[in-house]
C-alpha cells in the first residue's frame, strides 16, 4: 500500500514526487510512457518566467514568481545547468510601450523584483543585434533559462535516491475509491494508495474523469520551435520576448544553457493530442518573425526542429483542486508551468496536510543530486585521472557533443536508468549535436543492448513501437 501515487512523469509530477519524498511516506511515480520527460516536458522553452506576464490574483501569478525565486537553489542541489540571463520584452512603437509600462505595472504588484523600462540606448548596449526598429523594452533581470527535461529527470532521480518508486509504462486505464484510499490500475497492473495526485499533462482531464470528476477539459496548443547550432548561441544573451498583443505573445529568442539558439514557439490550438509534427507554415513564421527581431540571425545553421504541446485548460489558471479528499488535480499547467513548478509542489503538499493527511519531516532526505554533466565540466587534469581509473570515460561516442561511453553507461545505470535511445539523449546530449545521432546511434544501441542484456533488435528509440532495428541480413542487424 502506497502512501501517495503521482501520476504523469513531467516536470510537476517530478516536483512533486521530491517534496514528498522528503517526508515519511511510501511513494510511486506512474508514467505511461517508457520514460520520464516524454510529453511536454522536454519540448517547451526552457524559460523561468520573472512572473510579470500572469494576471495579478491568480495562480499563475502566485506560483510563478514563488517559483521562480525557489528555482535557482532547486537548480544547484539537483545539479542542473541554470542560468539568471534576465529577459527583454521588446517594443516597437509607443503602442507597444504602453503596454510594456501596463506589464511593469502588473509584474510589480505580483512581487517581481528589479523590473524596469529600459530606452533605445541602454537596450542596445544590452543587446546590440537588436532590430534598429525597437524603441524600448521592459527589463526583468530575474529571468532566467534552465534544461526543463534534465529539471525533470534530476528531480525523479533525487526522490528515488530517497526512496521513491517508478513505474514506467504504466498508462493508467482506471481508477477505483476503496474504503483505505485508491486503486490506480494499468490493464492487470494495480496500485494501492492513500492518496492519488494527477500530474497527467495533457491527458489530467481523461485522469481526472476516471477518478469520477468531469470538470476539467484540456484541450492541446502546438508549439514549434527551431534549434540552431552552438555556433549561434551568442546571438543574443537575453530571452528576447515580442511586446503581446490580441494575436499572442509571439516568438521568443533565446540563448540555451547548453550554448544553441532557440526560436519559437508557435502557438495554434488543435484537437489531437498525440500529434507533435512540425509544419511548414509554422517553422516560416517562425524565421520571418526572429529575422523582424534581429539585425541578424544563422537560420541557415539550424540542427533541428521539433513541436510541443501545452495543456490548456477551461479556466484561464491553473487548475489546482481536491474534488475528493485523497486525489488532487494538478491540471492545465501550461506557461509559466515550468517556472512555477517548484511552488507547485510545495502548493499541493500543503493541500495535503490541509485536508487531513499526515506528513513528517524525514531526518535523512537529502536534497542533492550529483550533476548528470559533472564529467563534461571537470578540468582536463580531472579528466585524465578519472580515464586512469576507467578507460570508458576516454572512449568517445557522441563526437557532436563530446559524450563518452562512461556518461553513457552512467546514464543507463542511474536513477531514473535511461531505458532507449531518447532516454540516452536527454540525460547525456548524446545524439543532440550537428548530425542528430547520424553517426553515434549505432554505437548507442549496441551500449544500451549490453547494458539491458537484452538483444540489439529489441531496442527502441521512445518505447514501444519505435524499435530501430527491424531485420537482419547475412546474420548482421539493419538499421
Amino acid at each position: 500500500m502506497y502512501d501517495v501515487v503521482v501520476i504523469g512523469g513531467g516536470v510537476c509530477g517530478a516536483m512533486i514526487l521530491r517534496e514528498l519524498s522528503s517526508y515519511r511516506l511510501k511513494i510511486c511515480m506512474a508514467e505511461k510512457e517508457n520514460d520520464i520527460a516524454a510529453g511536454a516536458s522536454k519540448a517547451n522553452s526552457a524559460i523561468i518566467h520573472a512572473g510579470f506576464d500572469a494576471e495579478s490574483g491568480t495562480l499563475k501569478a502566485k506560483l510563478n514568481v514563488w517559483g521562480s525565486e525557489l528555482m535557482e537553489r532547486t537548480a544547484k542541489e539537483l545539479g542542473v545547468k541554470y542560468k539568471r540571463n534576465g529577459s527583454l520584452v521588446i517594443g516597437f512603437s509607443e503602442e507597444d510601450r504602453a503596454v510594456l509600462t501596463a506589464l511593469y505595472a502588473r509584474g510589480v504588484k505580483n512581487g517581481v523584483k528589479e523590473l524596469r523600462i529600459t530606452e533605445k540606448e541602454e537596450l542596445r548596449s544590452l543587446e546590440p543585434n537588436i532590430s534598429d526598429n525597437a524603441v524600448c523594452a521592459l527589463y526583468a533581470p530575474t529571468g532566467a533559462i534552465i534544461c526543463p527535461y534534465e529539471l525533470t529527470i534530476a528531480a525523479v532521480g533525487n526522490a528515488m535516491d530517497n526512496g521513491a518508486e517508478l513505474m514506467t509504462n504504466f498508462e493508467v486505464t482506471s481508477i477505483k475509491k476503496c474504503d483505505d484510499g485508491w486503486e490506480v490500475c494499468s490493464g492487470n497492473r494495480e496500485l494501492k494508495t492513500r492518496a492519488v495526485i494527477n500530474a497527467a499533462g495533457i491527458n489530467a482531464d481523461k485522469i481526472s474523469a476516471l477518478a469520477g470528476d468531469d470538470s476539467i477539459k484540456l484541450h492541446p496548443r502546438r508549439g514549434e520551435y527551431i534549434l540552431l547550432d552552438k555556433t549561434e548561441g551568442d546571438t543574443v544573451s537575453h530571452t528576447i520576448f515580442d511586446t503581446p498583443s490580441k494575436l499572442g505573445k509571439g516568438i521568443l529568442i533565446t540563448p540555451t544553457v547548453d550554448g544553441n539558439l532557440l526560436l519559437g514557439p508557435t502557438s495554434e490550438d488543435i484537437f489531437d493530442k498525440n500529434n507533435t509534427s512540425t509544419t511548414a507554415g509554422g517553422l516560416s513564421l517562425i524565421k520571418e518573425q526572429a529575422s523582424k527581431r534581429l539585425k541578424a540571425v544563422a537560420l541557415n545553421q539550424t540542427i533541428t526542429s521539433f513541436c510541443g504541446l501545452r495543456a490548456v485548460g477551461n479556466t484561464g489558471d491553473f487548475i489546482i483542486n481536491s474534488p475528493e479528499n485523497g486525489f488532487v488535480n494538478v491540471a492545465g499547467i501550461e506557461s509559466p508551468g515550468l517556472s512555477a513548478s517548484p511552488a507547485i509542489a510545495k502548493y499541493v503538499v500543503r493541500m495535503l496536510k490541509n485536508n487531513g493527511f499526515k506528513l513528517i519531516k524525514r531526518d535523512d532526505f537529502n536534497p542533492v543530486r550529483k550533476p548528470a554533466h559533472w564529467f563534461s565540466d571537470a578540468s582536463d587534469d580531472e579528466k585524465n585521472e578519472i580515464i586512469k581509473k576507467n578507460g570508458a570515460y576516454g572512449r568517445i561516442i557522441c563526437r557532436c557533443e563530446g559524450v563518452s561511453e562512461g556518461e553513457i553507461r552512467e546514464a543507463i545505470r542511474t536513477n531514473p536508468p535511461a531505458r532507449d535511445l531518447d532516454g540516452i539523449k536527454r540525460r547525456t546530449r548524446a545524439q543532440m549535436g550537428r548530425c542528430q545521432g547520424g553517426f553515434c546511434t549505432p554505437y548507442l544501441a549496441e551500449i544500451l543492448s549490453e547494458e539491458l542484456h537484452i538483444d540489439i533488435t529489441e531496442i527502441t528509440k521512445s518505447g514501444e513501437g519505435s524499435k530501430i532495428i527491424f531485420g537482419k541480413t547475412k546474420g548482421e542487424c539493419q538499421l
